[in-house]
């Protein structure tokens, strides 16, 4: 396995249950970018902090009922990675994840494919109506944010999920 392994994907298409199979698979940590989003409207912000979050190990998790950061959480630099959400898969990102795996750049980039109908029902199967009404904005950010960070372009194995 890579040291580093990053799945990025729209929402609902598969990231987590991946990531977690993953994580049962080979013992990794997971690092999840629903952790970092400082809200509804922080794609963007999420997917930039994670190249201080490996350098740092360390990052403060948000808690999605109080709507601030509230529990530092550390990352062990000598046990597998997972990072996983959408914005993870980011030229800076991957940069970050090779500095964080160490001398042979081992990681691995997958992106989830998933149609959208199946993404919309499981996301919202999974969040509930906390969800719904960020869905449209949600889906707006991601495209902006994937046409401005190109990750398709990134990822070494793409994986349909449908």
């Amino acid at each position: 396995m890579p040291e580093v392994t990053i799945i990025d994907g729209r929402s609902g298409s598969g990231k987590t249950t991946a990531a977690e199979r993953l994580a049962r698979e080979t013992g990794a940590q997971i690092l999840r970018m629903d952790w970092i989003y400082p809200g509804w409207n922080g794609l963007a912000a999420g997917s930039t902090s994670i190249p201080g979050i490996l350098h740092a190990g360390r990052f403060e998790r948000y808690n999605w009922e109080t709507g601030v950061f509230d529990e530092v959480v550390e990352l062990l630099p000598q046990s597998p990675l997972v990072i996983e959400g959408c914005g993870a898969l980011t030229s800076a990102n991957l940069e970050a994840a090779r500095q964080w795996a160490g001398a042979g750049e081992r990681v691995h980039t997958i992106w989830m494919e998933c149609a959208g109908a199946i993404r919309r029902e499981r996301a919202l199967a999974r969040d509930g109506e906390m969800f719904r009404p960020y869905w449209e904005s949600w889906a707006a950010q991601e495209s902006e944010h994937f046409a401005q960070t190109r990750p398709l372009s990134l990822a070494a194995e793409i994986v349909h999920a449908d």
